[in-house]
C-alpha cells in the first residue's frame, strides 16, 4: 500500500520542497513532502473564514499583527490611525445607552446561572468557552456591585441534569468572587475542581431561582441572568409551567448564548420581559460577551402592570439603617459570620454589630448601608446624557487644544477647505451633532430625538462635546466621566459660577 504522504509529488515544482534536492532517501522525500502539505494547508486556510478565536487574541493587540505583515501597502501612520478608529468605535458602543430618566429598581436581588455543561468545553473561545465564562463573571461581579452597592446577587451552577448553589444570596462580591473561583481551584485542598460535564437543565436552574427569589421584598426588582452554551436543555417536567411561575413571581430572565439562538430560550425571554426579546442575545466572540455581562449592571426599568394591586404599583418608602464604624479594644463575635473581630458596624436598632456593608442585620432584619452606597445607586435614575461627536469643522469653531478632564492634546485640526464652506453655508449635519438644549439655531427637534438619531461612531477629530457645558473631551475621559464619575467635569467647574 503506497504511503499518502507521497501522493503530492507528481503536480508539485521542485522548488516547493523544503529539504535539501541533494538529500536521498526516504528522510528527505518525507520532509519535502510534509513541507508541501503544509504550504497547500496554509492557502486553503488563507481562503477560508477566520474564527472568533482566531482573530482575537488576549495576548497578541492589533498594532502587533499589523506590525508584523510585510506584506501591507498601507502607511505606518494610516494604520494607526484606523486602530484607533475601531478602538474608539468600540469604547462608544459600550457607553451609547439609553440616557432617558425612566423609573428604575435601583434594590436589586439577581441570580446568576452558569452553564457548566459538557458543551462549555468548546474552543471557540481561547482556551474554551467554561475558562472564558469564569474569568469575564469575576469581573462581571465586581462591575455590579460597583453600580448597584445595595443589591444582592446569588450564582447557581448547571450540570449533568441538575442546578448546584454556588454561593448564597448576599451582598458581598468577595463571596461571590471566592465561590465561583472555587469552580477551577477549591480552596478546600480535599475538594475536587468541577469540570465542565453532562448536559445542563434549564428548568431546573429556574426552579431553584424562583426558590431563591421567593423570600425578597416587593419594592426590589427579581431577576435571573442566564450564560447559556448548550444546544439542549435536559429538563425533568413541563418547562413552560415553570415559565408560567416565573412570570406570576414576576421574575426577569436574561439569557446569553454562547451557542445558537434557541425557541426554547426566546420563549423565556419573551414571556418574562412582557414580549421584549433584546433581553437574549448570542456572544459571538470574547470581547461581545464581556460587553453583554457587563450591560446587565444596568437596572431594569419599572414596568407598570395595570393588572396588579394599586399597593404593589406604587412607590412604597423603605426602613434603612446608617450604622456607626467602630473600632474595639478586645475582639468580639460579628452576628453575620460569627468570627472574633476588632472591628465593624453597630446596627442602630439593635446593636448588633457586622462586618462590612451594605448587609441586612441578622438581628432585626433591617437593611444597613453608608450614605455612599445611595450615592452610587443615584445615578441610574438621572443618568449622564451622552456626549455628542465633534467635527473638524466643529472643532475649529471652538478652538480646543486639550481635554478638558486630562488636558491630553488633540489632534490639529486640517486647513480649512474653502470650497466647502462656500458650498455648505449652513452647517448641515456638523452642527446638529452638537447643537442641543444650548444652541438650538433654527431647528426646533428635540434633543432627545436628535440624539437617538445619531450613529454610534467615533469622532473624527477625537473630540466629544458635553451639551451643556460645550467642553471637549478625549475618549477615555468619555468612558471614565459615563462609567466611573457619572458627572461631567466641565458642568461642575461651571456650576459656581453659573449661580
Amino acid at each position: 500500500m503506497a504511503d499518502s504522504d507521497y501522493d503530492f509529488e507528481e503536480d508539485a515544482s521542485d522548488d516547493e520542497y523544503i529539504g535539501s534536492k541533494a538529500a536521498s532517501g526516504r528522510s528527505s522525500r518525507a520532509s519535502g513532502a510534509v513541507g508541501l502539505g503544509k504550504r497547500k494547508t496554509q492557502e486553503k486556510e488563507k481562503g477560508k473564514a477566520t474564527l472568533a478565536w482566531e482573530r482575537r487574541g488576549s495576548e497578541a493587540s492589533i498594532e502587533y499583527d499589523l506590525e508584523l505583515d510585510g506584506d501591507l501597502d498601507l502607511g505606518e501612520e494610516s494604520i494607526r490611525q484606523s486602530v484607533q478608529e475601531k478602538e474608539e468605535e468600540r469604547k462608544r458602543k459600550r457607553l451609547r445607552k439609553d440616557t432617558k430618566p425612566f423609573q428604575r429598581g435601583i434594590i436589586r436581588h439577581v441570580v446568576l446561572v452558569l452553564d457548566l455543561s459538557e458543551a462549555m468545553l468548546e474552543k471557540d473561545m481561547r482556551p474554551n468557552r467554561y475558562i472564558t465564562m469564569i474569568k469575564y463573571t469575576q469581573e462581571y461581579v465586581r462591575e455590579f456591585f460597583e453600580q448597584n452597592p445595595i443589591s444582592q446577587m446569588s450564582v447557581l451552577g448547571m450540570h449533568d441534569g441538575l442546578c448546584i448553589r454556588v454561593s448564597e444570596l448576599s451582598g458581598n462580591p468577595a463571596d461571590h468572587i471566592a465561590a465561583i473561583q472555587g469552580l477551577r481551584f477549591p480552596r478546600n485542598p480535599k475538594d475536587i475542581p468541577k469540570e465542565p460535564k453532562g448536559s445542563p437543565s434549564l428548568q431546573n436552574a429556574l426552579e431553584l431561582a424562583r426558590a431563591t427569589l421567593y423570600h425578597t421584598p416587593s419594592h426590589g426588582t427579581r431577576e435571573v441572568i442566564i450564560v447559556f452554551g448548550s444546544l439542549l436543555s435536559l429538563d425533568p417536567g413541563d418547562i413552560h409551567q415553570t415559565i408560567k411561575a416565573c412570570v406570576r413571581d414576576r421574575i426577569r430572565v436574561s439569557i446569553i448564548g454562547m451557542s445558537a439562538r434557541l425557541r426554547i430560550c426566546q420563549e423565556i425571554v419573551s414571556r418574562t420581559n412582557a414580549g421584549d426579546e433584546s433581553e437574549y442575545v448570542v456572544a459571538t466572540d470574547q470581547e461581545l460577551l464581556r460587553e453583554l455581562l457587563l450591560a446587565t449592571t444596568t437596572p431594569p426599568v419599572v414596568r407598570k402592570d395595570r393588572s396588579a394591586a394599586s399597593a404593589e404599583s406604587t412607590a412604597a418608602l423603605m426602613m434603612m439603617g446608617f450604622p456607626s464604624r467602630v473600632v474595639q479594644d478586645v475582639p468580639t463575635l460579628c452576628a453575620c459570620h460569627g468570627v472574633l473581630t476588632s472591628g465593624g458596624y453597630t446596627c442602630p436598632r439593635c446593636a448588633a454589630k457586622v462586618c462590612s456593608l451594605p448587609v441586612t442585620c441578622p438581628s432585626c432584619q433591617l437593611t444597613l448601608l453608608l450614605s455612599t452606597h445611595l450615592a452610587r445607586s443615584y445615578h441610574h435614575l438621572f443618568p449622564l446624557r451622552n456626549w455628542a461627536e465633534v467635527s473638524w469643522r466643529r472643532a475649529r469653531e471652538k478652538g480646543s487644544v486639550e481635554c478638558v478632564g486630562c488636558l491630553a492634546v488633540f489632534p490639529k485640526p486640517p486647513p480649512e477647505d474653502p470650497e466647502a464652506g462656500a458650498r455648505g453655508g449652513g452647517g448641515g449635519d456638523d452642527e446638529m451633532a452638537v447643537d442641543g438644549p444650548v444652541g438650538g439655531g433654527g431647528k426646533k427637534q428635540a434633543p432627545e430625538d436628535e440624539e437617538e438619531s445619531e450613529e454610534q461612531r467615533a469622532s473624527e477629530s477625537s473630540r466629544y462635546e458635553c451639551r451643556v457645558c460645550e467642553s471637549h473631551f478625549c475618549i477615555d475621559c468619555d468612558m471614565f466621566c459615563h462609567m466611573v464619575l457619572h458627572n461631567c467635569p466641565g458642568c461642575l467647574s461651571h456650576e459656581p459660577g453659573a449661580g
